[in-house]
């Protein structure tokens, strides 16, 4: 073998372990297997060098004798030569065996970044406002025109070995707008938490996984995530209806076929993390120990169907604005916590480009109510979204939502605690039109009790193109709508409607 070829492999070896070693900090996990394909390739490349080095001397005679008739011919290596390319070749081995082990059981083993930017444009009608909304943190509070949108989204997931029992731990950052931003303490306070996700896995058997930690509801079809997102808002039943995350421990599982799947999960009430406390007469306090209990299974022994149904039961806190005592809107409750019962189905349809979802929800809240009553709500989900590919504008979709929410028993009310108080009035939402007709409440002389809640209807409509993998752009225009005025505008008046028309950018990575 010519020197010359001999370090060109040597070199290009070299660098190839390089790139390897710049390369795997930045890695997903789903890369490794591919990686350690190219080491074993490059393992075997080096195997062929020793060979054919550990032939070189017996050969030289033979080269040599074959020289003296070519005047042309490259010289035989000496020894102090073949001791530096043997040299050479262990370095380089080593090296390999080091990135071997950290793409296998090093630090950055398993370990994914993924994650988006989702700033976008959004013009309300009844507020008269427009702008850019992108990391506009505000602790508390939630509409349906912001929610979980314009922030930034990390999801950092580390797994501890590989194959189907392979413990892992996962953790969302979402600073502005997510769920860390509504997390409250047990005596109610906002901890301006960036956190909206961070769990841990550990396989049990093939079937089975226990968890712990922060994890969003198993209620309904929709997704947190801005790129998973068919359109740019989310509905009705996403905002109001469905619990939001909790903190708990849970089991999940399948069927040996991966055609049906169960879910557990026992937890503080929502978006609690810790056992909520609550003052009471005489200097002392009453606290909700009582868990929720949430599960979910989902069947989907059809490849193009998934039928969903979940629910929830347990005690939650009731928004209570009472300086002298009592809980509930009215304060004429004894206990500070009412019982809790949510149940909803939904199923997904999907047929190459096409995709149809549907949900129906029903909730309860004891003492819940506006007029200190029961609060009972139900409503309706229908989504539809197709694929397409032109050929001046590329990949886009088009997305059509449909949303009814029926609020209106005793007044109004629910497990929404985001929607409790807005502005100081404790009996509507304006900017998002939940609960009772303001009219009534101001001309009302027993404090609003004989009012009742409201509809809500919102149709949604969505244009989506993909320039790239990365990019997602979103057109958005909705209406919402409902049987009293509860818009809040900004002339101080209340609408029965309200408009929004948005436009976000979404780069994934």
């Amino acid at each position: 073998m010519k020197i010359k070829h001999v370090t060109a492999m040597c070199v290009l070896a070299f660098e190839a372990a390089t790139a390897f070693a710049q390369a795997a900090p930045q890695s997903e996990s789903a890369r490794i297997q591919a990686l350690q394909a190219q080491l074993n390739a490059l393992q075997a490349q080096f195997n062929a060098l020793k060979k054919s080095m550990a032939a070189a001397p017996a050969a030289a005679p033979a080269a040599t004798a074959t020289a003296a008739a070519d005047e042309n011919a490259v010289p035989p290596m000496t020894t102090e030569e073949m001791q530096e390319m043997r040299q050479q070749v262990a370095n380089t081995q080593l090296k390999v065996d080091s990135l071997t082990d950290a793409a296998t059981t090093g630090p950055i083993a398993g370990l994914s970044i993924t994650g988006y930017i989702d700033p976008y444009y959004l013009y309300n009608r009844d507020q008269h406002s427009g702008g850019f909304q992108f990391l506009n943190h505000e602790p508390g509070a939630y509409d349906y025109f912001n929610s979980t949108i314009g922030d930034v989204y990390l999801d950092i997931k580390k797994t501890f070995g590989v194959g189907p029992m392979a413990p892992a731990a996962e953790i969302i950052i979402q600073p502005n707008r997510g769920v860390g931003s509504s997390l409250t303490n047990e005596h109610g306070g906002f901890g301006n938490n960036i956190i909206t996700q961070a769990d841990v896995t550990v396989p049990l058997s093939s079937t089975k996984t226990f968890e712990a930690g922060l994890m969003p509801s198993l209620a309904g079809y929709e997704l947190t995530a801005s790129n998973q997102m068919l359109t740019l808002t989310h509905g009705l039943l996403y905002d109001f209806s469905e619990p939001a995350s909790s903190i708990g421990v849970g089991l999940k599982g399948s069927d040996a076929a991966y055609t049906q799947f169960w879910q557990v999960f026992l937890g503080n009430e929502q978006l609690h993390t810790a056992g909520a406390i609550a003052n009471a007469a005489n200097n002392t306090t009453k606290s909700n120990w009582t868990p929720t209990l949430s599960a979910r299974y989902d069947n989907a022994k059809y490849t193009a169907w998934d039928l969903g149904v979940s629910g929830s039961i347990g005690r939650q806190s009731l928004f209570s604005p009472c300086p002298a005592g009592g809980y509930g809107y009215q304060c004429n409750g004894s206990s500070p916590t009412g019982l809790f019962t949510y149940v909803e189905s939904d199923v997904t349809y999907t047929h190459d480009k096409t995709q149809f979802n549907a949900q129906v929800d029903y909730g309860q809240l004891q003492k819940g109510a506006w007029n200190g009553g029961t609060a009972r709500w139900y409503g309706m989900s229908l989504l539809g979204h197709t694929k397409w590919t032109t050929s001046w504008i590329g990949r886009m979709g088009a997305t059509l939502r449909l949303d009814y929410l029926n609020d209106t028993a005793n007044g109004g009310g629910g497990s929404g605690i985001l929607y409790g108080l807005s502005g100081g009035n404790a009996a509507v939402n304006g900017s998002s039109g939940f609960g009772v007709d303001p009219s009534c409440f101001a001309n009302s002389s027993t404090n609003g009790t004989e009012c009742k809640g409201a509809q809500r209807y919102a149709i949604t409509a969505d244009l989506l193109f993909y320039p790239t993998q990365q990019i997602t752009v979103k057109l958005e225009y909705r209406h919402d709508a409902a049987n009293h005025p509860v818009f809040l505008k900004n002339n101080g008046s209340y609408s029965r409607s309200n408009d929004i028309a948005a436009a976000q950018f979404i780069y994934a990575f």
